[in-house]
């Protein structure tokens, strides 16, 4: 017993001598110099910008007169329509191919591995013209000798618009698709196998449901991406929010007016969405919180 509390007499002294030396030092603060720096060179970027447009050849008032008006109304509308329709296929294709790509059979993986290739692979301005431009291709569809209506007619720019935005964001869906369903833990499809139900009843049931969690986070991404996307179709003539600018600024000049009205309706449109996406984000990640709170419960006792 003495031996030990010798040791720890020695110990202690040991410590205390190590505090009287630390207090003899002096405590400097450490000088974020590059912090410091960085941040002035950010105030005076944005200071710079700022004064830039508002002192520059811009014309605030027809900003203000044109923010509300018809014709760029019924392109923001035309905007988040495309964008919802061209997400649903898009969200549609995407589950399918995602589902054929972890099919065992190898006809139907190369097929959905071929699609996404191709349509990723190809620039999407490319896909609205080609589109656009079916009837050079085929200049009737429907039934030989029964039903023949003229590509034309048919292949109308809200037409090729949404089949090229749609289709093309089916390939990029996918894979987000894809990577939710592999999240899954092997054990889940197992169990779902064990008790006897078929492949695509626990896809619906069982995998999907807890896939959400990881597939919703970029898929929302994606939405918000689109409706920038929906742009391109300008090219077409779809009379989306830029197409609507342009119509206006063709007449008035005012390039430059008309481009910030756009552009403050897309941060609307994404800043809105961003919300909704946050709102959905939490909520299928109830049960994660719910999981690792009891996990960590589990660990502490």
């Amino acid at each position: 017993m003495t031996s030990i509390l010798s040791e720890d007499a020695l110990m202690g002294g040991g410590r205390d001598d190590l505090a009287d030396d630390l207090s003899e030092f002096e405590h400097v603060r450490r000088k974020h110099i590059g912090r410091y720096v960085s941040a002035a060179l950010i105030v005076a970027l944005a200071s710079w910008v700022t004064m830039a447009f508002a002192h520059g050849r811009i014309e605030w008032a027809f900003v203000g007169q044109y923010v509300a008006v018809r014709t760029i109304i019924m392109g923001l509308g035309n905007t988040v329509l495309m964008t919802a329709l061209a997400m649903l296929i898009g969200i549609a294709i995407g589950v399918t191919v995602a589902i054929m790509r972890l099919s065992s059979n190898p006809v139907v993986n190369l097929a959905a591995a071929g699609y996404v290739w191709f349509f990723r692979g190809t620039p999407v301005l490319l896909q609205l013209l080609l589109w656009f431009n079916l009837a050079l291709v085929f200049p009737h569809l429907g039934i030989p000798g029964l039903v023949e209506v003229p590509t034309v007619e048919v292949m109308t720019p809200f037409l090729a618009a949404l089949l090229g935005l749609g289709i093309n964001q089916g390939a990029y869906t996918s894979e987000v698709v894809r990577a939710g369903l592999l999240s899954v833990d092997q054990g889940q499809y197992e169990a779902a196998k064990a008790i006897g139900m078929p492949r695509l009843l626990a896809l619906r049931r069982i995998i999907l449901p807890q896939a959400m969690r990881v597939i919703v986070p970029p898929i929302g991404n994606e939405v918000i991406g689109m409706v920038k996307l929906t742009s391109l179709a300008s090219v077409i003539q779809f009379p989306e929010m830029v197409y609507s600018a342009e119509n206006i600024y063709y007449a008035n000049n005012r390039v430059i007016e008309l481009l910030i009205v756009a552009g403050i309706w897309y941060v609307v449109v994404v800043t809105v969405l961003s919300i909704l996406q946050g709102r959905i984000e939490r909520y299928f990640a109830r049960g994660a919180g719910a999981s690792g709170a009891m996990s960590r419960a589990g660990a502490s006792r």
